[in-house]
């Protein structure tokens, strides 16, 4: 077994160079989601989807991905976090070569859904690793501010990169490109992250746990996912929905009863986790999913070719990525509490904007106010909101933690898009309808400030933390 416990903190110099690679390892993930969608037309084109089947080329990475996410970060844990990481690494590279010599659709779609699996691996790891490495506060801040800059990038990098990837070297691309980065981020952590220490005391792998909690969460994404487009009263929905409701509650009823559980209940007493994870889903419900239906307001209502419509998120993600360093600042200085009031405030405000330029059918020069706000408020609480989420959980359960959060991060984003998009198919003017979607959004953005206000407590998380660290000592 492997001890990631209690691993001395390596030198400053070499905490940022595994800074910088776990950062590279965000943007590879974050890059992967957004190139693959301009692809999708000639991926069509050239390995004979439906228009009912294309969807799954999503869907396939989308559902591994969030219902492997919390046994990746138990297995971070219990296994090393350098080894998950390098684990990731190779799986993900592995399917994207699969995938861009794929010859037919189901050895794509096998292809996509193992990058899932990797990216399951992957996100836990090194939020884990910057958890465990960089100390609550001032640190940890600006850690996760630089991973959140650099993975808010590989979004509009993926934009831009899928279209001109496709266009000069054919849908393959999007997917051989990410071959040699992470080929070159598997090489690079064997020499940036510490080894993992050898655990002498053994520890149980609740097995039961594992595969209740990961059918039961499959099974949720993929209600998710699936729901809108089939109808929630789809006999497979139906059944589907049942059966993770039904997994779920036997994993809860496991995880109160085994000795080393898969979710610890006891992780909950850590004061930040919970309001932390309720304002990673619901942030993206609303801020993550609202990109969806920005992109139709620029096709449906602006009439913006696809390149275009790519070139018009640039200045919004730089914004992101300036408010994301900044947001760190701010928690450093304010406290989390403050931070994540400000950037929903701004949030909020553009989204109301946005929706009364979008009422009004604006041009995007119109909308530049309400979203660069909107922008501005996503990347400041994007990394303060898993910072928040981390205070008080020590070090031997930063892994679990970590793919809670991401596991919340992913059903957010389904959860939005499932109830978001029958509202905008309410209305036969497109731009009303869209703006009907963006201030139902800034309704989320209330009961998250309600959150912050009510539950988030910094100063009683850090001494929670340290009272867990000497108690694990003795």
């Amino acid at each position: 077994m492997i001890d990631t416990t209690f691993s001395p903190t390596p030198p400053r110099k070499r905490r940022l160079a595994a800074l910088a690679l776990l950062a590279f390892a965000h943007l590879i993930i974050s890059l992967d989601y957004t190139i693959v969608f301009v692809a999708l037309p000639s991926i069509r084109t050239a390995l004979g989807f439906t228009p009912q089947t294309l969807q799954w080329v999503v869907s396939a990475y989308v559902v591994p991905y969030g219902g492997l996410l919390l046994l990746g970060g138990r297995a971070c844990d219990l296994y090393g976090r350098r080894r998950m990481l390098v684990a990731g690494f190779a799986l993900f590279g592995l399917a994207s070569l699969a995938g861009g010599l794929a010859a037919g659709p189901g050895l794509l779609l096998a292809a996509r859904a193992v990058q899932g699996v990797g990216a399951a691996l992957l996100f836990p790891a090194t939020l884990s690793l910057i958890t465990v490495n960089f100390a609550e506060g001032h640190e940890r801040h600006f850690a996760l501010s630089v991973w959140a800059g650099v993975g808010g990038s590989g979004m509009a990098l993926g934009a831009l990169a899928g279209g001109l990837l496709t266009e000069a070297f054919g849908w393959s691309a999007v997917f051989l490109v990410n071959v040699p980065l992470v080929v070159a981020g598997a090489l690079a952590a064997l020499f940036v992250i510490a080894p993992d220490l050898v655990r002498t005391a053994r520890r149980d792998v609740d097995a039961a746990g594992a595969l209740a909690g990961t059918l039961g969460m499959t099974l949720l994404v993929y209600v998710l996912v699936r729901g809108p487009e089939h109808g929630w009263g789809a006999a497979p929905i139906l059944a589907a929905g049942l059966a993770a409701v039904l997994l779920l509650a036997g994993f809860v009823a496991i995880e109160r009863r085994v000795r080393d559980p898969l979710l610890p209940p006891s992780l909950f007493a850590a004061p930040g986790l919970a309001p932390g994870l309720a304002v990673i889903l619901l942030f993206s419900a609303t801020f993550g999913s609202l990109l969806y239906f920005l992109t139709l307001y620029f096709q449906s209502v602006l009439h913006f070719p696809v390149w275009q419509a790519g070139l018009a998120y640039v200045p919004l993600y730089c914004v992101i990525i300036v408010m994301s360093s900044l947001g760190g600042r701010v928690a450093g200085r304010l406290g989390p509490r403050h931070g994540l009031l400000i950037g929903l405030a701004s949030g909020g405000v553009g989204m109301l904007l946005t929706a009364w330029a979008m009422a009004g059918a604006s041009g995007y020069a119109g909308l530049l106010p309400g979203l660069f706000l909107y922008s501005a408020g996503m990347g400041m609480t994007f990394t303060i909101m898993f910072a928040t989420a981390t205070m008080g959980v020590p070090a031997h359960r930063q892994g679990v933690a970590s793919g809670a959060a991401s596991t919340c991060q992913q059903l957010g984003s389904a959860v939005g898009i499932a109830l978001l998009v029958p509202l905008s198919e309410r209305w036969t003017d497109r731009a009303v309808a869209l703006a009907a979607v963006h201030g139902t959004a800034a309704l989320g953005v209330v009961a998250m400030i309600a959150i912050v206000v009510l539950l988030v407590r910094p100063r009683q998380a850090a001494r929670h933390a340290v009272r867990l660290d000497v108690e694990m000592h003795k």
